[in-house]
């Protein structure tokens, strides 16, 4: 008999998401993927223990890295070093690097949220009565705060971004295998950001995810391009997260969720095969 591939699956099944079940959707993720690989799931904190006794490391819905920090550090570092495979790669340049991309989008010219880490560029934002303090680390809304314009002066920015708080009509996510659009789900309601529903993107909303998707440069792994849509119609990134994106598995028909996990499993052969 020929063994199977085997799979270490960082998650963290307790993790109080909101709105969204991390357990379930890990648990189910997990089984399919036994179809073809041997699979064993860790806490994030355990990755660096055990991860040498797997062909791949696959990180999925581990939570957000500023409750473990260190620990996330010793894994890149060890997984670095030793050559470990690891999917999503540790080459991303969204939010497993933290969020400097913002920055760099910024600087770039792309259509995002304009961000800046100084107060003394608050001229390069919009004139808002209202800005969004977001830790250079944070995930999940973790240290997320809004602060009136009036109050700004006394606002520490060390670690931490500036943004203007825009109003939207609604917030939608992209989700792509291997840099592949697969499906888009929105929060039809801004106050109810993880009551989703499918998105049928037009080819202009597929064009403007495509772009960051290509922009991180990733050559396999899950990425999901979070963005909202102005009053005016058009798109702003808000988030491009490469390290573990809930994709909301539980909410695509059977076809999507077959199409998603066939391209999870080609995604994960690839890898291997290299």
């Amino acid at each position: 008999m020929t063994s199977r591939p085997s799979i270490l699956y960082v998650t963290d099944l307790s993790y109080p998401a909101r709105g969204r079940r991390y357990g379930d959707e890990d648990v189910h993720l997990a089984d399919r993927l036994r179809e073809e690989f041997a699979v064993a799931l860790c806490h994030p904190r355990e990755a660096v223990a055990l991860m040498d006794s797997f062909d791949a490391v696959l990180v999925r819905n581990s939570g957000p890295v500023i409750h473990y920090q260190a620990e996330y550090e010793a894994f890149r570092a060890a997984a670095l070093e030793r050559g470990t495979l690891v999917h999503n790669p540790l080459t991303g340049r969204g939010d497993m690097a933290g969020k400097q991309y913002l920055l760099d989008l910024t600087a770039e010219g792309h259509p995002v949220i304009p961000t800046v880490d100084r107060l003394d560029h608050l001229d390069r934002l919009p004139d808002v009565p209202e800005y969004v303090v977001k830790p250079v680390l944070g995930a999940d809304s973790v240290g997320l705060a809004f602060v009136p314009r009036e109050e700004l002066a006394g606002t520490d920015l060390t670690g931490a971004l500036l943004q203007p708080r825009i109003p939207f009509r609604y917030e939608v996510s992209f989700y792509f295998v291997d840099r592949v659009f697969q499906y888009a789900l929105y929060a039809p309601d801004p106050d109810r950001r993880w009551e989703l529903a499918v998105h049928r993107p037009t080819g202009e909303d597929l064009a403007f995810a495509q772009r960051f998707a290509d922009w991180n440069t990733l050559d396999h792994g899950i990425q999901r391009v979070d963005a909202c849509r102005t009053p005016e119609g058009g798109l702003l990134l808000v988030e491009l997260e490469d390290l573990n994106p809930y994709l909301s598995l539980d909410l695509l028909d059977p076809a999507a969720r077959e199409g998603f996990v066939a391209a999870l499993k080609t995604s994960l052969r690839r890898s291997l095969a290299r």
